[in-house]
């Protein structure tokens, strides 16, 4: 049970910052962008990569949240299931995002 709890209260807060990533607000929690000068900052669609990435971080707090849920249940297949996925999703966010400058203006 403490599993489910665990994973249930960090998925919840990674749904909380994806809303506000969602919004187009809290560029301060994209890594690598608040390490950018201003004026590198002003090159960016901030509202836009904002979207991206929360739109990203939503299905990966929801794989945390099932990850609790698995840890009750213990579905032999989750595991690797969950790994491809997560990092199906992860490498999909990285190519998208360093590639055709989508989130210059």
């Amino acid at each position: 049970m403490l599993p489910l709890i665990i994973c249930t209260a960090i998925g919840g807060v990674l749904i909380i910052l994806s809303i506000i990533l969602l919004t187009g607000r809290g560029a301060f929690l994209i890594a690598g962008y608040n390490t950018k000068s201003k004026s590198e900052k002003e090159e960016y669609d901030v509202p836009a990569l904002c979207r991206f990435m929360g739109k990203i971080l939503l299905p990966l707090a929801l794989l945390i949240i099932l990850i609790g849920i698995e840890r009750l249940h213990e579905f032999s297949w989750f595991i690797p299931a969950w790994m491809i996925i997560t990092i199906g999703v992860v490498t999909f966010t990285i190519v998208y995002a360093n590639t055709g400058n989508r989130f210059k203006r």
